[in-house]
């Protein structure tokens, strides 16, 4: 009797070892895809590696710029779509079911240039708008000249580079431009697609990085890290207090200081914080509140939902840093873990 349960007991760890074998590998299966914001991917990629190589699920993420990201998600072709830009309510509700917010990390947007010579480079939000007006055309320009006391600038046509594809980071970028220049705000506003009055145009962050390398004289709105990977120069912007401020870490989470919205989405451009970088921004992740939609699966939704969850933890968070993206504030990660807490699969909850 003793050598029958004996037996019984270890085919029944057995039967229990194959079957949670079985169950990892089936999850090792799981491709999640994406497409959208190229301002994050230098994050994305090693993020989401480093989420494959300790889970077995795989993400696919095409950096097309967040309006494909957007198009995308609406087409129901994605599982998920990355943005630099929020939606508004209209544009909510032109899209097939609600849709949620889940912020992941923030950085900045800087003012890249090429001037061979000139290491160092002071610019205000009003110059900036004037360059891509078309207002101020040479680098010599006396309003540049001065507030770079003591810089050789060259008497250099400027070339302002500016994004052809839908994109959030010129939304993150027109909307500084609204609050610093009436005269931007008048005449061009805030978008992901603008109608530029000068300029080259570029494809995603990689094409404007690449153009202004090549061309003397250019400057373009490039996410940080970019900049840093690629050694390109980059100016200290003039914040609301007054100072030049370069992109840090520090200065990038300065701009997110107070009460922000639960739902996440908020702009934190021309901040008022004396210490805060101009330009810098939350980036998002924007997947449809209820999964079970066509023909995707409970386990394809919740590997969905534990990634996002995995993304607001402290191991992702402390990745983005090694990146140069600035980590979010503990209030942005506790509003984001209560709008993946809404995300449902056939009306059921997700989040456990």
């Amino acid at each position: 009797m003793n050598k029958l349960i004996i037996i019984a007991l270890a085919l029944s760890l057995a039967a229990c070892g194959h079957s949670k074998k079985k169950t990892s590998d089936h999850k090792s299966n799981i491709d999640l895809t994406a497409a959208g914001a190229t301002f994050p991917l230098p994050y994305y990629n090693l993020a989401f590696k480093t989420y494959k190589d300790s889970t077995g699920v795989s993400v696919t993420y095409g950096g097309i710029g967040s309006g494909g990201g957007i198009r995308s998600l609406k087409d129901r072709i994605v599982e998920f779509a990355g943005s630099d830009a929020y939606l508004t309510d209209a544009e909510r509700a032109t899209m097939p079911d609600s849709v949620i917010h889940i912020p992941t990390c923030m950085g900045a947007v800087v003012m890249a240039y090429n001037l061979p010579g000139v290491e160092k480079l002071k610019l205000t939000g009003e110059l900036v708008a004037d360059i891509y007006l078309g207002k101020i055309t040479r680098w010599n320009d006396a309003r540049i000249r001065g507030i770079n006391p003591g810089v050789q600038l060259p008497d250099l046509e400027i070339h302002p580079v500016y994004r052809s594809d839908g994109s959030g980071t010129t939304f993150v970028f027109s909307d500084y431009l609204t609050k610093v220049s009436p005269a931007w705000k008048e005449t061009i506003g805030a978008g992901k697609s603008l109608e530029w009055p000068a300029g080259l145009a570029a494809k995603g962050n990689p094409g404007i990085s690449g153009t202004v390398s090549q061309t003397e004289g250019a400057v373009g709105y490039i996410g940080s890290e970019y900049a840093f990977a690629q050694h390109i120069s980059y100016a200290s912007l003039q914040n609301k207090a007054g100072r030049f401020i370069d992109p840090t870490l520090e200065s990038i989470s300065a701009a997110a200081a107070g009460d922000l919205p639960t739902d996440t989405r908020c702009m934190i451009t021309d901040p008022d914080a004396a210490d805060a970088y101009p330009i810098s921004c939350f980036t998002w992740i924007l997947l449809y509140k209820e999964q079970g939609y066509d023909k995707r699966t409970r386990e394809q939704s919740e590997a969905l939902v534990d990634l996002l969850g995995w993304m607001l933890g402290s191991q992702a968070q402390d990745l983005a840093g090694k990146v140069n993206y600035a980590p979010l504030p503990q209030q942005v990660i506790d509003n984001g873990r209560a709008q993946l807490g809404t995300v449902t699969y056939k009306g059921e909850k997700l989040l456990k």
